[in-house]
């Protein structure tokens, strides 16, 4: 109701707060918005079960904290729910999160499977790129005939140790980019929105949200809605428009909704 085209979802076990890959919340989520009287497009995380904390006497051992899977594992809520999107986070880097180090582990053949499944489903795959070299994997599967239509890819810039914030990266990865490619971008942090203006006027789209930044400014925690809220307001700044989900769904190259 605020003006997204898209959300992209992941999910909270209730108790805890901490995120988890259960199905049964997936599912919960897209029905209740399904149900709901919005129409926007759903896009589901696939980025789960991909985290590997090497014990530091051993690194070829998993340790405390890692949480890997199988692509069927990976992709079995994909099955479930069937979201007009999902993403698929072409890397494999070293990342950083709650102070904790870790691999975030996709292999070439996890990717390829995923990419795959996706696309027996008719699941639109969002392909996310945090280097140079993950956008010409994305070529690669494009090659492959893995990825149909035109490619959908979100430049994820900012997560440390991966590609930084900056106007000179951005252009880059764009000028990489495969013909006929729907692109955004997204910064994290303080970095949401000065990414988010470079986007739009390169001709990209954005992604604001709470899993990239928790703040609306220094000491005032954001909502979803307050973020949005200020992503139209810079779009309108611009001269842009706010696409609607149908709109969006031609953009993307999906379907329209039933």
């Amino acid at each position: 109701e605020a003006g997204a085209a898209v959300v992209h979802l992941h999910s909270r076990n209730v108790e805890t707060g901490l995120g988890n890959t259960d199905q049964a919340a997936f599912e919960e989520i897209t029905d209740r918005i399904r149900q709901s009287s919005v129409d926007v497009i759903i896009n589901l995380t696939c980025g789960g079960k991909a985290f590997f904390f090497p014990i530091a006497e051993d690194e070829g051992r998993a340790g405390p904290g890692s949480d890997l899977g199988t692509p069927e594992e990976r992709y079995a809520h994909i099955e479930a729910c069937l979201p007009d999107i999902a993403s698929l986070d072409i890397t494999t880097s070293n990342q950083i999160d709650s102070g904790q180090e870790h691999v975030y582990l996709n292999t070439t053949r996890t990717l390829r499977a995923l990419a795959k499944r996706f696309k027996e489903l008719g699941v639109k795959p969002e392909l996310e790129v945090f280097e140079a070299g993950d956008i010409g994997f994305a070529a690669q599967l494009i090659e492959e005939e893995l990825i149909e239509g035109n490619p959908l890819i979100q430049m994820v810039l900012g997560v440390k140790w991966n590609a930084p914030t900056t106007p000179e990266t951005l252009k880059y990865f764009r000028d990489l980019l495969p013909e006929h490619s729907t692109w955004g971008a997204l910064g994290t942090g303080r970095d949401q929105f000065p990414v988010a203006a470079q986007s739009i006027l390169l001709g990209g789209n954005i992604r604001v949200g709470l899993e990239d930044n928790l703040y609306l400014r220094k000491g005032v925690f954001a909502t979803n809605e307050d973020l949005v809220d200020r992503a139209k307001t810079l779009i309108d700044i611009l001269g842009h428009d706010v696409a609607s989900a149908n709109d969006a769904r031609q953009i993307i190259g999906i379907k329209a909704a039933s």
